[in-house]
């Protein structure tokens, strides 16, 4: 349970929701957030599993293996069947596959949550894996995507991602290659269910109006199939060497994607909220500098963002955004020139300040959310304790400028950065990219 305080303009209030958490006989961790002020519920079933647990012959299983279990189970055989019984309930279910988990998630009326998880035991305990060819056309159509006409890859956060990883599974696509789905077998899939897919890997967590011993005791009658598998383990992730590393993809069109990354601060970091910090102030709403200065006053784009992707035990700064083939030069030019300030000590009181009061907001504002609250204190908890809520706005309202200074000069230099851009690159333009990479100091 995570109870904590903290001053809001004038009282002492209670901010963070009661938090318990049960281990099953399974070895099902099932964590319930009470949020009684809401009037649904979410049911998320957190895994340990993804493409960094795969081999290059395994790439894309991960993907493969959680679109199969959308194919029908014991209890509904079909596809149909399944995602009816499901919304008969009024929720829809959604999943993904990301690098280092995926999750199932459903909201559900408070009432009709053990129904719910009756079907979350049929679609983790008792999976058919039928129509695997049906699948598999399904997910080519997907790959098709990010590959242009001659299969060259043209995803550029996948391809930012492979050269800021190498060879290590970090820097393998989600959904894989696509040779791997074209030989992808039921074996394989039910090999993969067995090894990753069970209860040591898990963790259900139930966010809103609920009481825990209600939600144990569902558990407990509705999850009994579910396997329990081999607890997954992940090879550590290396750090960039030998930067800056920069690739060009050419692609017809009148625009170029671009996808910066720097190397970030990880979540266990004491110093990981003043690269929080400094993200805000790089971008966090039309009035900072990335959309002010580089589209709104130099119309160098119509839009570019920045965000953190956490993992473990890595993080990753990234800049995407997309700009006229003519414009791609100066806009990573003046990208780079407006990340050099903010490590030059461009970070001032009125920027943290502003940083610190939308991070508070966007907080308070996740307490509305079962699903923010599932992923707060279910998904982070498949690799560490969570911090609680005020714990966060206490480390958020203790960071200084200097202390984001510190951290911008850790992140943003020139061994840390990779950059892929893909579209339609003259050599006159790729030569003067090229030359704006390696002249950032």
């Amino acid at each position: 349970m995570y109870l904590g305080h903290i001053l809001l303009g004038c009282p002492t209030v209670a901010i963070d929701p009661d938090v318990a958490t049960t281990v099953l006989p399974s070895g099902l961790r099932v964590t319930t957030v009470a949020l009684p002020h809401l009037h649904t519920t979410t049911v998320a079933a957190f895994l340990k599993v993804g493409s960094r647990f795969e081999s290059p012959e395994d790439n894309g299983l991960s993907h493969f293996t959680e679109h199969m279990l959308f194919r029908g189970t014991d209890a509904y055989p079909t596809s149909l069947a399944l995602n009816t019984a499901i919304e008969r309930l009024g929720g829809t279910l959604h999943a993904e596959t990301g690098r280092d988990y995926t999750l199932f998630q459903t909201s559900f009326e408070p009432a009709l949550v053990d129904q719910g998880l009756a079907l979350y035991g049929e679609l983790l305990g008792r999976p058919k894996f039928g129509d695997i060819e049906l699948e598999r056309a399904l997910i080519l159509e997907e790959i098709n995507e990010d590959y242009d006409e001659s299969d060259v890859e043209i995803n550029a956060d996948d391809i930012a991602r492979g050269l800021m990883f190498d060879d290590h599974p970090l820097g393998q696509r989600i959904i894989g290659p696509r040779g791997n789905v074209e030989r992808f077998t039921d074996a394989d899939v039910r090999r993969h269910f067995a090894r990753f897919y069970g209860t040591e890997n898990a963790i259900l967590c139930v966010a809103g109006p609920v009481k825990h011993a209600e939600i144990v005791a569902s558990a407990e009658r509705h999850l009994t199939a579910w396997p329990r598998g081999q607890a997954a383990t992940a090879e550590p992730a290396r750090l960039l060497e030998g930067g800056p590393r920069w690739k060009h993809v050419t692609d017809s069109g009148a625009q170029t994607s671009i996808s910066l990354l720097l190397r970030g601060i990880p979540e266990l970091d004491p110093m990981y909220m003043p690269f929080v910090a400094l993200l805000r102030c790089l971008d966090d709403g039309m009035s900072t500098r990335l959309h002010y200065q580089l589209c709104d006053q130099k119309g160098l784009a119509y839009s570019i963002n920045a965000g953190i992707e956490p993992l473990a035990d890595a993080a990753l700064l990234e800049v995407t955004g997309a700009t006229a083939n003519a414009k791609v030069p100066t806009l990573v030019g003046e990208l780079l020139a407006l990340l050099g300030g903010l490590r030059e000590g461009g970070v001032t009181e009125a920027d943290l300040a502003k940083a610190r009061t939308r991070y508070r907001y966007e907080l308070l504002a996740s307490l509305d959310d079962a699903s923010a609250m599932a992923g707060w204190f279910g998904g982070v908890a498949l690799y560490y304790t969570p911090p609680s809520l005020a714990q966060r706005l206490a480390q958020i309202d203790a960071v200084t400028v200097a202390d984001v200074t510190e951290v911008a000069r850790r992140v943003i230099h020139r061994d840390n950065l990779v950059v892929a851009v893909v579209g339609a690159l003259s050599r006159a333009r790729q030569g003067e990219l090229r030359q704006v990479i390696r002249d950032w100091a």
